[in-house]
């Protein structure tokens, strides 16, 4: 036992040693990241990796060792290209709360160079603002975007870009949801203790020990998906100048199918749901839908749906297959449910496929002078976590909104009492406004990608990079 206790120490001792040297490679790894960033080196260097692992599984002069230790410098490889992505990547935070002054956005890793146009993001901002079946709210708010940093005559400087979209209705709620002034009788009259189910409410409040779920709900809230918006719209712009359009529209309201016709490009999709107020294709389910939402509305209560979101022109290969954390179609998923009342989401078929066998699952590969296709699109462009430049087909599934007129059974918080939960300010539904918001919470993501993919601190050399990437992918 004695002999046993002196090599665990000798393991612990190696083990110190390898944490101090790996904080030494990690520190450099940093400095590596910054260089390139200012010498507009591509981020990541296959050619390298591929050599530095040769030279380490070189110096292993006992062969049986040899994969052990190329395993562990992979590892090692992948975690020193996260923290140069996280030194580089396209980032955002979004602050303020429902009744509150103001939404904030700050978004960082935007090129500089970068047209912006206002009206494009006040349009976005107006579409979220409608489709049949949304509440009072919408009547009171007219959501415009201030920019505050970040953007000089129109053009991004490649600083933070600071975002501002206006809260109108914060004027009849200035007392209750003051920031500074102390809890008194009269503004906390609007407090809820009755939490509603399928919301953040409950959860909420124990979690952060808030006995007032109003605290909850006014971040917990629909109303944040503004400025998220006015930031997905800018990666929306970003996109556009590197040739790639995306559209959201609603596959399904309630029990009722609408997806009826499958268009393939995002500009017929586009003209297709514009012609209706539902965002939908088929025109002739409009009235049946805007009768079902009447009919729900009356009843008290609230539906839900599927948004789909079509991408054309994503190159292939972005995203990787190396690790779990670089999936490009992970990444969208969990951008697509951090999205409020967001339950479900799946690429391609989704569900659908695993009822088919493989043969009918596939995508089979062809091959002419403008490169490699594929002859169908179950798998929604995706492969191993990278597109493969079919088109992007992403699906959400929204559930009813739980503010419910008709209120269901709750516990309130104080008295222990079983009640009717709290009724704030509803929509019937919200699956057309959703539509607009995850087509943009979608951008953010692939704006991320292809930013992480090559130098973006100019949107001229980007777009170089990018059209030099896609030459050589046409003649692999």
């Amino acid at each position: 036992m004695a002999e046993l206790e002196q090599l665990r120490n000798q393991i612990n001792q190696v083990d110190e040693r390898l944490v101090a040297l790996l904080k030494q490679r990690f520190e450099i790894v940093e400095a590596v990241a910054r260089t390139k960033q200012a010498s507009g080196a591509p981020v990541f260097d296959p050619t390298r990796e591929r050599a530095v692992l040769k030279r380490v599984v070189d110096l292993v002069a006992n062969e049986d060792y040899q994969p052990a230790v190329a395993q562990a410098f992979t590892t090692i490889m992948d975690q020193a290209k996260q923290l140069e992505r996280k030194k580089i990547m396209l980032t955002y935070l979004t602050a303020g709360e429902s009744h509150g002054p103001q939404g904030t956005a700050i978004i960082e890793g935007i090129p500089a160079g970068l047209a912006i146009d206002v009206d494009q993001i006040n349009a976005d901002l107006a579409s979220r603002q409608g489709g049949y079946g949304r509440g009072s709210r919408q009547q009171i708010e007219h959501d415009q975007v201030e920019i505050l940093g970040g953007v000089r005559h129109g053009l991004t400087l490649g600083s933070p870009i600071t975002l501002v979209v206006k809260n109108r209705d914060h004027a009849h709620w200035s007392s209750i949801m003051h920031p500074t002034s102390p809890a008194t009788a009269e503004n906390t009259l609007r407090k809820v203790e009755r939490p509603r189910p399928g919301h953040a409410d409950l959860v909420g409040g124990m979690k952060y020990r808030h006995r007032d779920l109003r605290n909850v709900l006014e971040r917990s809230s629909a109303r944040e998906t503004a400025i998220q918006v006015a930031v997905g719209n800018v990666c929306e712009q970003l996109l556009a100048a590197l040739g790639v359009t995306l559209v959201g529209y609603v596959q399904a309201i309630g029990p009722v199918d609408t997806d009826l016709t499958k268009p393939q490009t995002v500009s017929e999709i586009k003209d297709a749901i514009t012609q209706n107020d539902l965002r939908i294709l088929a025109q002739d389910r409009v009235a049946k839908l805007h009768d079902l939402i009447d009919q729900t509305r009356r009843a008290g209560d609230t539906l839900g749906g599927w948004i789909r979101v079509v991408v054309n022109g994503m190159p292939a290969g972005i995203g990787s297959y190396v690790s779990w954390d670089t999936k490009l179609d992970g990444q969208l998923a969990a951008a697509v449910m951090g999205v409020n009342a967001m339950k479900g989401v799946s690429i391609g078929d989704g569900f659908e496929i695993s009822r088919h066998p493989g043969s009918q699952g596939m995508d089979e590969i062809s091959h002419d002078a403008d490169g490699y296709h594929r002859l169908s699109n179950h798998l929604g462009g995706l492969e191993g976590g990278m597109t493969n430049e079919m088109p992007l087909i992403i699906n959400a599934a929204m559930k009813p909104i739980p503010t419910l007129y008709k209120a269901l059974k709750t516990v309130n918080v104080v008295t222990k009492e079983v009640e009717k939960a709290s009724v704030e300010r509803s929509d019937t539904t919200a699956i057309v406004p959703a539509s607009i918001v995850i087509e943009n919470v979608v951008a953010i993501e692939l704006a991320k990608a292809l930013t992480n993919s090559f130098n973006a601190d100019n949107l001229a050399r980007l777009q170089e990079q990018l059209a030099a990437y896609r030459e050589e992918l046409r003649g692999y």
